[in-house]
């Protein structure tokens, strides 16, 4: 397969940078992928596999890699991860996100710019992060989700994470959108979550999008529609 000059080979092994949609899975993309190279191309069985999962409600880069090259994806899974993170302060919810209803609401007035900043200082470096119960994490082994999603307690244990840079972009109360980047296993949303508390007003993550995996940026990503056409182009 052929695309502005670049040959193609998905059986020996491709790298493919997507822009995994809002509201899918990390493995519909793969899905998706697999799909679209098997039936265009005619190719019976073909390992697909991705570097880094995304949760449904986040948008932006997502490593594909095909055949071959999916023996390399703990390689790339390891690289650091670059995300604009948008927070709204005074409200919280199980999940951290928008997965699940709201459970508190707080007042969040009286906080200003200046606080915010000083205190994302103090969440710079290595760190024990707890992860949200609401995440693929296996417990006794089963998805920590699972648990959650029955009503069952589950304990999640720490996991050492490094913050490198943590800066403020936008502040337009009670919204609050950061720049982060982050090594492997951090969640974003267990981050949103310490700050909320940190701040004592609560905090649940609004919007969220992987800009960078390592080298790796999202304006050299594709999506899904382009990459189809692109195989139909063949």
């Amino acid at each position: 397969m052929k695309d502005a000059g670049r040959t193609f080979d998905f059986v020996n092994g491709e790298f493919l940078l997507f822009d995994k949609p809002y509201g899918w899975t990390s493995f519909d993309v793969v899905g998706k992928v697999r799909n679209l190279i098997t039936r265009q191309l005619g190719i019976g069985k073909l390992k697909v596999g991705h570097a880094g999962t995304l949760d449904p409600l986040a948008t932006g880069l997502m490593i594909v890699c095909t055949g071959k090259l999916t023996k390399k994806i703990q390689e790339f899974q390891g690289l650091d991860k670059r995300y604009i993170a948008t927070l709204e302060l005074g409200k919280t919810t199980p999940s951290f996100d928008l997965e699940t209803e709201f459970d508190g609401e707080y007042d969040y007035s009286f906080v200003t710019r200046q606080e915010i900043e000083k205190l994302l200082e103090q969440f710079c470096g290595e760190q024990e992060q707890i992860p949200p119960v609401y995440s693929a994490k296996y417990v006794n082994g089963e998805r920590a989700y699972e648990y959650a999603r029955k009503g069952k307690k589950v304990e999640m244990k720490p996991s050492v994470i490094r913050i490198y840079h943590l800066k403020l972009l936008e502040y337009h109360l009670p919204l609050v959108t950061l720049d982060i980047l982050c090594s492997k296993g951090t969640y974003i949303r267990s981050l949103v979550r310490d700050i909320g508390k940190s701040l004592g007003t609560g905090a649940y993550l609004k919007e969220l999008v992987r800009t960078a995996i390592g080298p790796y940026e999202l304006k050299n990503a594709m999506s899904i529609d382009l990459f189809k056409k692109v195989l139909q182009n063949i």
